[in-house]
């Protein structure tokens, strides 16, 4: 497997996100390599962001603070392909198995998380609801905000397939504009840099390139049987299940009802609609999001680590 990785020096451009990152290996045939940073006391309950396309785990910088200072221990991924995460050059190499069992590794066997929280948006929430079916003893919660889990037997939105022909086609991806363009507040230049930083080639954008191609849009993808599979294993799990979409998404609109109305663990919380937000709402209401995930946590009774305890940052 050809490998990319992005130069460090790529992201001294990145403002407002200083936690030191390291490295899992996640694949030992080819030496692949997943990014987290981690922050808060080691002692608190933890809780994992999972970003999706075509971001990384900047995109949850306004969130750490917040829920570190509620006693949460955070932890943010970056998914292969993405960040300062290694990214296979080749489209082969890139499948959604591979994507599920590469977070897996990282998160389970590398970092040995259990009693996760797990908080997904976009491909994070594909891939956290396949974990949770396949591995439902490792979650003590999960926060799901515009996302799904598309099995084909209904074709995705217009808008999702204007999306996926525009990352098909474009000679090159303006990452910084495409998050851009699914915030409602406009981001700074520093921020589309930010957003761009991980990119510095086309050998380097090839994971972002092909996650749209991955999402289930027929019942015969490659994809869809084992998503049918996991349905029908979510819609028996009790585990807690929180939906926190925005009310500005066209593309995942109703699908926290429909998660709702199937997965047992869902019924009977405090569901939210998070106002004023696009698809990227982590970057349009970071601390509504961030309120909304901590007292979900630690209204399961998680308990929060020791008031004045010191933040730590590393695995």
């Amino acid at each position: 497997m050809e490998i990319a990785r992005t130069p460090a020096d790529r992201f001294d451009v990145v403002e407002g996100f200083d936690l030191e990152p390291a490295w899992v290996e996640v694949d030992a045939r080819s030496g692949l390599r997943m990014a987290h940073v981690s922050a808060g006391p080691a002692d608190g309950p933890v809780v994992v962001l999972v970003h999706g396309e075509p971001t990384w785990g900047y995109l949850y910088r306004r969130m750490v603070g917040p829920l570190v200072e509620a006693g949460l221990r955070v932890v943010v991924p970056d998914l292969v392909g993405c960040g300062r995460s290694d990214k296979p050059v080749d489209r082969e190499a890139y499948s959604f198995a591979a994507h599920v069992e590469w977070l897996r590794a990282a998160l389970f066997d590398r970092l040995g998380l259990r009693q996760v929280h797990y908080v997904g948006q976009d491909w994070g929430g594909l891939l956290g609801m396949r974990l949770l079916a396949e591995h439902p003893d490792r979650f003590a919660g999960v926060v799901m905000s515009n996302t799904g889990l598309p099995t084909g037997e209904r074709p995705m939105p217009e808008a999702w397939q204007q999306f996926r022909r525009m990352v098909r086609s474009a000679p090159t991806l303006d990452v910084g504009r495409m998050v851009d363009s699914g915030c409602r507040r406009p981001l700074t230049d520093a921020e589309r840099a930010a957003y761009a930083a991980p990119f510095p080639s086309e050998a380097h954008s090839t994971g972002i390139r092909v996650f749209p191609e991955l999402v289930p849009n027929t019942p015969d993808d490659p994809a869809a049987s084992a998503n049918r599979a996991a349905w029908e294993r979510l819609a028996t799990l009790e585990v807690p299940f929180l939906t926190a979409f925005s009310d500005g998404d066209p593309i995942t609109r109703g699908g926290d009802r429909w998660m709702q109305s199937r997965i047992p663990g869902a019924r009977g919380r405090a569901h939210t609609v998070v106002e004023g937000a696009g698809h990227f709402v982590q970057e349009d209401r970071p601390e509504r999001f961030a309120e909304v995930v901590a007292d979900f946590v630690t209204g399961l009774g998680a308990r929060p680590a020791r008031a004045g305890g010191s933040p730590r940052v590393g695995p």
